[in-house]
């Protein structure tokens, strides 16, 4: 009997995260993806207008399911940062995203959860967590594809 395939994290993915104010989406989505992907793909998150405050629904939602986005600050999203992820997630950024030829751009349709009550909150942070976790999916590598 053969042993069981294993999947990795391919260790030269960087994914940045990209919402108007980096409050709370991108926040989530980029905690969720450190956690899932065990720090393997470097995870940025950025916005185009960044707030001066995470969300404290947002991080009240992520603390009920163990993940800790209370110490992070929002961002605004850099030439660098575009230069360091193969892929861009963009959520509700608009024409205000940077578009570098050559990067894969993800647009997830999300409601903004700024002044929105918690269950609001849970239910985009549901919607994060589930495309996240197909997103860690497709970019696993099969250790034999790894060169």
């Amino acid at each position: 009997m053969s042993a069981p395939s294993v999947w990795i994290m391919d260790p030269g993915v960087g994914v940045l995260f990209l919402c108007v104010h980096n409050a709370g989406r991108s926040q989530m989505a980029a905690g969720f993806l450190r956690t899932r992907s065990s720090d393997r793909v470097r995870v940025l998150s950025a916005g185009s207008d960044p707030g001066e405050t995470i969300n404290p629904v947002a991080v009240e939602a992520m603390a009920e399911v163990g993940i800790d986005i209370s110490g992070n600050t929002p961002q605004r999203w850099t030439e660098e940062m575009l230069d360091e992820v193969d892929v861009v997630v963009t959520m509700g950024c608009g024409d205000t995203c940077p578009v570098v030829p050559g990067t894969r751009y993800l647009d997830w349709e999300l409601t903004d959860p700024a002044g929105r009550g918690l269950e609001l909150v849970r239910a985009v942070r549901d919607e994060i967590e589930e495309r996240v976790t197909k997103l860690v999916a497709e970019l696993a590598v099969h250790p034999e594809d790894v060169v």
